[in-house]
């Protein structure tokens, strides 16, 4: 008699429900397994068999037919051992097949029968509630990270007597945690890099600070030792602490990926992502013959921050545009395509000229004009487009150098400043569906970015000057409501949008006056 044991598999951050049908038919010893499997899953055959048996259980002297469904959904990795273990264990009698029906299993299993952690458990655990499955086992290692999802119990087996023993004699102890701890225990100190460490640079401090508290991106723009990558490595310690919804979702990206730490079953921190330019476009963007989750989805939420930006081919780098833009990406492939989220803030560093000493005070350029717009003209107008602010970041004097004793603001209190305006938006936004400045509609900046007389005409004059295309006006006026939220100021006024305009996206011909 057939028997069905449900699983799921992931496709893209989605779980699938399958059902892991299992016969026994009077023929020569020999596993079968249907159902579009990947090599890992053919492996199973193994795996399950050494497993029954060390486990002191009878394995079938016949033919198993294993049927994966539905059998036009491709099927990988390893979860799939315990599932198909069970199923085997139903017909030769071990478990009866009535008591598992509420139940779903993921699980990988070692030769001994002891349960291995998979990748994936918590989108796993959180499609297989929208299935309406009430109870789910899984290993123990992954059981703090499944029992995330409310709603369904969780059980953490570590062999595979201690599931037949679930149904038999002995019930494994659910699963709890308390979200709110994981969340309340950051600790600024787990930073390395602090902004009471960088000397000078006020108006870049600044634009950091605005940048964090609305999650817009910027571009550092100045000479080699002026402190950009020192400034970026301390910027993900002002970040503000994630939201509850955002940890969930930053916590499937990072189980999908397998990047979860062992010992932590929720992300706590904003990813800070940093990049080399020898990245492909693929790494980048995520892919693959499996498309698996790329860069810029596991800086979601976070900062992607690449360094040197305009050593990245050209190629790389325009494939940022439309994430940037619609803050997602979607991967298509010949039998399927997969969505995966990309709101991340992008960070970028670079020198004014392929020597770096464009404009320094100090030390004489000796590039030639042909290789100075050659080189910026690696970063095309529509990518600079997207990116709110940039700055000049200056080497820094003798007397800036040396002046230990000038009072420097902490992390800590520029983190302050930057919670209270994601709090502001928080509330703002609460019915719109977003939850940063950056985020906002066009119909939304018309609700929300309201100016009065004066700063109309101010922008008008600017939008003259400067020949702002829609979107740069777009991200002028938000902008503008981010610096209004620092100062915690309902309107905007001249004064907010003199500053969002001063940080105005620059064009190639002016950077030679840098």
């Amino acid at each position: 008699m057939v028997n069905k044991v449900t699983t799921a598999t992931v496709i893209g951050l989605d779980a699938y429900k399958t059902d892991v049908e299992t016969d026994v038919v009077n023929s020569l010893p020999a596993m079968v397994i249907v159902g579009l499997p990947d090599i890992a899953i053919n492996e199973a055959k193994s795996r399950v068999r050494s497993a029954i048996k060390n486990s002191n259980y009878t394995f079938p002297s016949k033919k198993i037919i294993t049927n994966l469904a539905p059998a036009d959904l491709k099927k990988e990795g390893t979860g799939f051992d315990l599932p198909i273990a069970v199923g085997i264990l139903i017909e030769e009698c071990t478990i009866d097949a009535e008591k598992v029906k509420d139940y779903a299993f993921l699980g990988e299993l070692s030769l001994d029968g002891t349960l291995r952690p998979i990748s994936g458990i918590l989108p796993l655990v959180v499609g297989l509630k929208n299935f309406g499955v009430q109870n789910v086992i899984v290993p123990k290692e992954n059981a703090k990270e499944a029992a995330l999802v409310d709603g369904i119990n969780v059980y953490g087996a570590e062999h595979l007597t201690d599931v037949v023993n679930h149904f038999t004699e002995t019930p494994i102890q659910s699963t709890k945690v308390n979200i709110s701890e994981y969340l309340n225990s950051t600790d600024n100190s787990d930073y390395p890099y602090d902004f009471k460490d960088v000397k000078g640079q006020q108006k870049a401090k600044r634009a950091l600070e605005i940048a964090a508290a609305g999650a817009h991106n910027i571009l550092m723009i100045g000479s080699p030792g002026s402190g950009k990558t020192l400034m970026a490595k301390c910027f993900a310690s002002i970040l503000p602490p994630l939201e509850l919804s955002e940890a969930l979702e930053l916590t499937r990206i990072y189980s999908i990926a397998g990047l979860l730490p062992p010992d932590k079953p929720l992300m706590t921190q904003r990813p800070f992502r940093p990049v080399h330019h020898t990245a492909s476009a693929v790494g980048i963007i995520g892919g693959g013959t499996t498309p698996k989750p790329g860069e810029i989805t596991l800086a979601h939420r976070g900062v992607l921050f690449l360094d040197e930006m305009v050593e990245f081919p050209r190629n790389v780098l325009e494939v940022l545009r439309q994430p940037l833009e619609d803050g997602e990406i979607v991967i298509s492939r010949s039998k399927h395509s997969v969505k995966y989220p990309a709101k991340f803030m992008l960070l970028g560093a670079m020198n004014p000229c392929p020597c770096g000493f464009l404009g320094d005070k100090e030390k004489q350029c000796t590039c030639s004009q042909f290789q100075i717009d050659r080189y910026l003209s690696r970063l095309s107008g529509p990518l600079l487009d997207r990116i709110d602010l940039q700055i000049e970041v200056p080497r820094l004097t003798a007397d800036e150098l040396l002046n230990t004793n000038a009072p420097v603001e902490t992390s800590a209190d520029i983190r302050k400043r930057v919670v209270k305006a994601r709090k502001i938006q928080a509330e703002r936004y609460k019915n719109d569906g977003i939850l940063t400045n950056s985020e906002l509609t066009s119909k939304l900046i018309k609700k929300y970015c309201r100016l009065d007389a004066k700063s109309q005409e101010m922008l008008k004059i600017a939008a003259i000057k400067y020949q702002l295309s829609g979107r740069r006006y777009d991200r002028i006026l938000k902008l503008a409501r981010t610096v209004a939220d620092l100062d915690g100021e309902e309107n905007i006024t001249q004064n907010h949008l003199m500053q969002a305009l001063q940080y105005r996206m620059f064009e190639k011909s002016e950077t030679t006056a840098i």
